[in-house]
């Protein structure tokens, strides 16, 4: 599984040296911090929107011109968010945290060492964090990234006949280009959607192959948690 196979990356985001197409996915979550790190900030102080008095903004922050900023929201850097993105109220931006043109950061969602590419939709209630959103990607409403196992251990991605082990004890998802999930889906640490995969509402963990959806089925399982 190889970055190329999920995204293409848009010519609009300056950061192309940082995420090589040859790595596996995963490995680009630790980039993201070293291409902000590399971004001259100072360069482009003050040239971005008027900032309402209810937005917070601490640290390296690039906010294009043309970004669409609400009454409140929270933005901590480093961050770079680009042209034609849409800040909606309530908005938490915690650092590490890259949006390409033309995206949503929706209302009371909150976005933590990601990268979205361009045209990703976040619009309500999401968490997104240590992922990668590929272009025109989406979540419905409450969908949450998971970026943390339970035992706290490495996440260890598996394919349909591979595992990787990642290195990290923080992975979310990774989402090819036009891949979707629905409204208050939970996708696992470590899980990929392909391009145009679709998880209908609903837990998933894995991977899901490019242009499948994934549907729940009934009725569920119940299992006993161990003692710890």
């Amino acid at each position: 599984m190889k970055a190329r196979d999920l995204f293409t990356w848009p010519e609009g985001l300056p950061f192309a040296e940082w995420f090589s197409m040859e790595a596996h996915p995963w490995e680009w979550l630790p980039r993201i911090r070293e291409a902000l790190a590399g971004f001259p900030f100072s360069g482009h102080a003050g040239k971005g929107p008027a900032i309402p008095p209810g937005v917070e903004v601490q640290g390296d922050v690039y906010l294009d011109s043309s970004v669409k900023l609400p009454h409140t929201a929270t933005l901590h850097g480093p961050a770079w968010i680009g042209p034609e993105v849409e800040i909606r109220p309530g908005a938490y931006v915690r650092g590490n945290v890259i949006v390409g043109a033309g995206s949503v950061l929706g209302n009371s969602c909150e976005y933590k060492n990601c990268l979205l590419m361009e045209k990703v939709e976040t619009p309500h209630y999401n968490y997104v964090g240590d992922s990668i959103l590929g272009n025109r990607a989406h979540l419905g409403a409450g969908v949450i990234c998971a970026n943390l196992r339970l035992a706290r251990d490495e996440v260890v991605v598996r394919l349909e006949d591979e595992r990787f082990r990642t290195g990290l004890h923080k992975v979310g998802a990774f989402l090819g280009d036009g891949a979707e999930a629905g409204c208050n889906s939970v996708l696992q640490p470590g899980t990929i959607l392909g391009q145009r995969a679709a998880v209908i509402s609903m837990p998933f963990s894995g991977y899901l192959p490019a242009g499948k959806i994934a549907i729940a089925q009934v009725p569920y399982r119940v299992l006993s948690r161990p003692e710890s």
